[in-house]
């Protein structure tokens, strides 16, 4: 189920220089905000929450998981060079597999270890803060890219898609839409983070055992559809 040659050249695709540089803007602004954070206000308990959950779990660790996730595999399908990739005796399961394992590793990379490195800069880890953020990011990292990665599949649009998801549906519609909140990949990894803290400074609109199913859902269904549209894609072209 793994490719180890496909996973070089998807790492080659998704840490080239340019985009790099954009996977690694948000991470270097979390630190240097939380460093500001720390410097102007101290310890605090409730900023550092504020801070990882309303900046690191809303917004930099969904846009990471777009460009991981598409970057994966819809440059390929756009550009037409998935063709030559598809040639080779390797089974269209086993290509999307090891693209959303590269696609997890990288948003993980990107996402949770600033998101530790920002909490124990804020407050040291007090109440678990850091540690909780941070399996929130690892498990948020999970579902976000096999998500973006059925998106780089299906449309050639992905990204945009992708960031109207995170950024209007989780955290517009989902801080104004209680509904809303409920399908929310933020949400159901909250959700796990409040375990970890076991106290009020973490909340989810879901339970923890609810937003866990959710997200192996979510996760599996995504990464099969990706590989049913894969496969049509090889049929169409054989055609």
């Amino acid at each position: 189920m793994y490719d180890p040659t496909v996973a070089r050249l998807t790492y080659r695709a998704l840490l080239g220089r340019r985009r790099a540089l954009i996977l690694g803007a948000l991470p270097l602004l979390l630190i240097v905000i939380s460093v500001a954070v720390r410097a102007f206000t101290g310890t605090d308990d409730q900023v550092a929450a504020d801070l990882l959950g309303g900046f690191a779990l809303a917004t930099m660790v969904p846009i990471i998981g777009v460009i991981a996730g598409t970057g994966a595999i819809g440059p390929e399908i756009d550009d037409g060079s998935v063709v030559y990739l598809l040639a080779k005796p390797i089974k269209r399961p086993t290509i999307i597999f090891t693209k959303l394992i590269v696609a997890i590793a990288v948003t993980m990379a990107f996402s949770a270890i600033p998101t530790f490195l920002a909490g124990m800069i804020l407050n040291g880890n007090g109440q678990q803060i850091a540690v909780a953020y941070t399996v929130a990011a690892l498990v948020a990292s999970i579902a976000y890219a096999a998500l973006f990665l059925l998106l780089g599949t299906v449309t050639r649009h992905a990204v945009v898609f992708g960031l109207v998801y995170a950024l209007v549906w989780e955290a517009l519609f989902g801080s104004l839409v209680s509904g809303a909140r409920t399908l929310s990949v933020q949400q159901w990894s909250l959700a796990v983070a409040h375990e970890v803290t076991g106290g009020d400074l973490v909340t989810s609109d879901v339970g923890m055992a609810t937003g866990t199913v959710l997200l192996i859902v979510v996760t599996v269904a995504a990464t099969w559809f990706a590989g049913q549209k894969l496969r049509s894609l090889t049929l169409a072209g054989e055609e």
